[in-house]
């Protein structure tokens, strides 16, 4: 199977073909999966297939995704783990954003700890707490990476202005918002990040809905180029900026064998023309 491209961040070198370990958790990213021994056995086979690259947060589970993670892999070796804080949950399905420094740092502790590191290879904002001062949670993060408890910092779901406004305070590495061949909401985000040397993590890489229908067009193109949607949707994301890292997440082995299998495939011109040129 062929490699994805790389991207350096902070001194770490990773294929931009990762995996987001947020679907090994139970129903509503809450509690443990139903299949335990399956999403350890997608973790290890992630990495045999050469994925380098794994995304995580404390809030999956919570705790879990951390937990499982540290169960299968570590010692990560050669394998960076990129985790998130910001997120309070109280239910499934449930997301409460908390920037509050004390809370942030206190889950950097505690995200060490479950995976067994000494610093986080990338520790993310989950979401910016309007509630709290943003510049203080900025500033927390520049703590952290002062400290060496992180390596590397990066924000998620933010805007150029809010990109702009940390930089003044602590160097961003990457930045994880929602985009995909479907959903280009973030487009000036990724041109951003591009032109600044900055990794963008696209959570939901998978286009879904009215575009991706069967019969419709991405499923036409895909059947067109022999590939699956999920091959197709990851291509063109790998070919569309030398910065984007996709993480699609799965708790199948077969389906990440397949979404792996999507560095394989080369995109003749007219098809990733035809796919740039599609919106939501």
């Amino acid at each position: 199977m062929t490699q994805s491209p790389t991207f350096t961040y902070a001194s770490q070198t990773i294929n931009r073909l990762g995996y987001g370990a947020m679907r090994i958790t139970g129903e509503g990213v809450w509690g443990y999966p139903a299949d335990r021994e399956q999403c350890l056995a997608v973790l290890r086979r992630a990495v045999e297939l050469g994925v380098d690259f794994i995304d995580t947060a404390d809030s999956y589970g919570p705790n879990v995704s951390e937990e499982l993670i540290a169960e299968a892999l570590h010692p990560y070796g050669h394998v960076r783990i990129a985790t998130k804080a910001g997120l309070l949950r109280t239910g499934p399905n449930v997301w409460v954003p908390c920037g509050r420094p004390a809370y942030l740092r206190q889950q950097c502790e505690l995200s060490l700890r479950r995976l067994g590191q000494e610093s986080l290879d990338l520790f993310q904002l989950h979401r910016i707490d309007a509630n709290v001062d943003r510049d203080e949670q900025f500033g927390l993060l520049r703590d952290l990476l002062d400290e060496g408890k992180v390596r590397a910092v990066g924000l998620s779901e933010v805007s150029v202005e809010e990109i702009v406004a940390a930089r003044s305070i602590v160097e961003i590495a990457t930045v994880q918002n929602r985009y995909n061949v479907a959903d280009r909401a973030s487009e000036d985000v990724l041109d951003y990040c591009e032109s600044n040397g900055i990794g963008f993590i696209p959570w939901f890489p998978v286009a879904a809905g009215e575009l991706a229908r069967p019969g419709g067009p991405l499923d036409t193109l895909a059947n067109e180029q022999g590939v699956s949607v999920a091959q197709l949707s990851l291509a063109w994301l790998l070919r569309r900026s030398p910065v984007i890292i996709p993480i699609p997440g799965t708790s199948s082995v077969a389906h990440l064998e397949e979404n792996c299998a999507a560095a394989d495939v080369e995109l003749e011109n007219a098809t990733f023309e035809a796919l740039s040129a599609l919106s939501a």
